[in-house]
């Protein structure tokens, strides 16, 4: 055995240390949202970018901006507001004149993309062109300004909110847009206990900065780290199945699929299920993927990628209803996975 292959095992575990130390360090200021957290988390191990959805008051913010400060990484918050525009995001170019030669000559400004970190606060509140302008960022992570393509700081995640109550003045993310984010992660109110300890945390005095666990290197580390966990064939064809029984098209899909779903999820959703499922057994601490992890990531995966059609929401039919119904409906792999 090399000293290479002698050192991996350590180094995969300092690795995995460092994502514990980062969990916890969050979870210790935000109260109550574990579920939250580790989807949050699982979208970064990943690579993906994540959409928050609740409503106001539920920490989305904190939750972001706790994360961030846990990492040695650039964090950049941008509000998205009804009279923002593209130039806003990615920069813009500026006309400077030299004072002493009188010379002339555009620079370019990066903009608040350029960051490791980006929070974009309320991203239904722009308009489409704006939001748009977030497209090639979140899945090239290059941004094409001033005639130049621009590679932006690597890691990179977007992590947006949304508010689901207030339609008013909003702007709906094209299904296009929604399909970047890895995860669609749905905060609910917290329980009685866990409110009670908000409480408690949240009007005495100021709390204390987080400390800074998890760096750049790391970050990449855990991601590449993420993508090389084994996912055996039959997992790859379960993942598979459940996003082609989405699809009201294919033969033998739940019926509650053929009545109320107007467009199922398409491949990416199959490459999130494994994906997600990577990160959740990374940082479950386990060296495989099994069918329990695309359960566990199917929810965030697939509620953004299933269109329902009017009859649904007649019928008081959900997203979650749906993807119940697809779970129960394809069958894990028996017998175990082999590698």
């Amino acid at each position: 055995m090399s000293i290479a292959q002698r050192a991996e095992p350590d180094s995969r575990a300092s690795l995995l240390a460092s994502a514990q130390r980062l969990r916890a360090a969050v979870a210790s200021r935000i109260l109550g949202q574990e579920r939250v957290l580790d989807e949050i988390l699982m979208a970064i191990l990943a690579g993906g970018h994540a959409l928050l959805v609740g409503v106001p008051g539920l920490a989305k913010t904190l939750l972001i901006r706790s994360v961030a400060e846990a990492m040695r990484l650039e964090f950049r918050r941008i509000q998205f507001t009804p009279d923002l525009v593209p130039a806003d995001i990615t920069g813009t170019e500026l006309l400077e004149e030299d004072p002493t030669t009188g010379h002339r000559a555009f620079r370019f400004v990066k903009g608040p993309v350029f960051g490791n970190i980006i929070l974009a606060d309320e991203i239904n509140r722009t308009p489409p062109r704006t939001q748009a302008a977030l497209l090639e960022a979140m899945q090239e992570h290059k941004v094409t300004a001033a005639g130049q393509t621009l590679s932006l700081p690597e890691p990179f995640f977007v992590l947006a909110t949304q508010n689901p109550i207030e339609q008013e003045g909003t702007y709906p993310l094209p299904e296009a847009q929604l399909d970047r984010f890895l995860f669609d992660v749905r905060i609910g109110y917290p329980s009685a206990a866990d409110e009670v300890s908000v409480l408690r945390a949240t009007t005495g005095l100021e709390e204390q900065p987080i400390a800074p666990v998890l760096d750049g290197a790391e970050a990449l580390g855990l991601q590449r780290l993420t993508r090389a966990l084994p996912a055996a064939e039959p997992l790859l064809k379960y993942a598979a199945s459940l996003v082609r029984a989405t699809r009201p098209d294919e033969p033998g899909v739940p019926d509650i699929v053929k009545r109320y779903v107007r467009w199922g999820a398409g491949p990416r959703g199959g490459q999130s299920l494994v994906l997600g499922a990577k990160a959740h057994a990374l940082i479950s601490g386990r060296p495989v993927t099994r069918p329990d992890d695309v359960k566990r990531v199917a929810h965030p995966v697939l509620r953004h990628r299933v269109l329902l059609n009017y009859a649904a929401e007649t019928d008081g039919v959900t997203l979650e209803h749906v993807i119940d119904a697809v779970l129960g409906a394809v069958r894990p792999p028996e017998g175990g996975i082999p590698l």
